[in-house]
């Protein structure tokens, strides 16, 4: 089924929302929060907060995708 351009437009926002979210998890100032000696289940505290984001980020772009405009 073809999208309306109502939907279309809502996922373009979504997805421009996200983009931003993006570059403000990966940016320098909320990196430096994490960089330190602590660790996560044997995991660096930095890598573990690298992976979790880059997670957490297709996780939502794939719900804005397939929910499409509803």
């Amino acid at each position: 089924m073809r999208k309306s351009a109502n939907e279309r437009r809502l996922t373009a926002q979504r997805l421009a929302a996200l983009f931003l979210l993006g570059c403000a998890l990966f940016n320098y100032p909320v990196l430096s929060l994490f960089n330190h000696a602590g660790q996560v289940f044997g995991i660096p505290l930095l890598y573990a907060y690298l992976f979790g984001a880059w997670v957490l980020l297709i996780g939502l772009i794939a719900w804005a995708v397939e929910r499409g405009g509803d």
